[in-house]
C-alpha cells in the first residue's frame, strides 16, 4: 500500500501522505474506497472558510457513505493544524465511513475527537480555492482519487 494518495481536484492536484501507523484501519479504509473509484466525480459538500474541507458522500449533502461497515476511532496525537486529513463522523466516535475534511487552518479544538489519518504534502493550494458553502452552490468536484503509484 502506498503511503500518499493523489487527489485530482477539478482546481488541481492535492498529494496527501498517509499515516498507516496512527490510523491504520483509517488508511485502509479511504485507500481501498480511492482505488475503487468511489470518490471519483463527489463533491466538496461542506466547505467552510478558515476551518475545512468536507468531502465523500455520495449524496453531496453530508448524510450518505460506502456500502462498508463504519470505522472504529482511531483517536491519535496528530494535532489538526493546516493541512491535515481527518475524519468526518456522526455523534458516535465510531460512525466514520467515507467522509473526511481537510483543515484550512488551526483547528486543535478538534484533537483527541477526531481520527487524523494523513497530512496534505503538496498541493493544499487547489483546496484552499474550493468554493465556499454547506453544500457551495457550484462545488469542486473530486476529478479522481488513487494511491500514488
Amino acid at each position: 500500500m502506498s503511503d500518499k494518495l493523489i487527489l485530482t481536484l477539478d482546481t488541481g492536484e492535492v498529494v496527501i501522505e498517509t499515516y498507516p501507523d496512527k490510523a491504520p484501519g483509517h488508511v485502509a479504509r479511504i485507500t481501498e474506497l480511492a482505488d475503487e473509484g468511489f470518490y471519483d466525480g463527489l463533491t466538496l459538500h461542506r466547505v467552510i472558510e478558515g476551518f475545512m474541507a468536507q468531502m465523500g458522500c455520495p449524496r453531496g449533502n453530508g448524510t450518505g457513505g460506502s456500502d462498508k461497515p463504519n470505522l472504529k476511532a482511531e483517536f491519535n496525537d496528530t494535532s489538526h493544524q493546516r493541512g491535515v486529513c481527518s475524519m468526518a463522523r456522526a455523534q458516535d466516535p465510531n460512525s466514520g465511513n467515507s467522509q473526511f475534511f481537510i483543515v484550512f487552518d488551526d483547528a486543535s479544538f478538534l484533537d483527541g475527537q477526531y481520527t487524523a489519518w494523513g497530512k496534505v504534502v503538496e498541493g493544499m493550494e487547489h483546496v484552499d480555492t474550493a468554493k465556499r458553502g454547506e453544500p457551495p452552490a457550484n462545488p469542486t468536484k473530486i476529478v479522481t482519487f488513487r494511491s500514488a503509484a
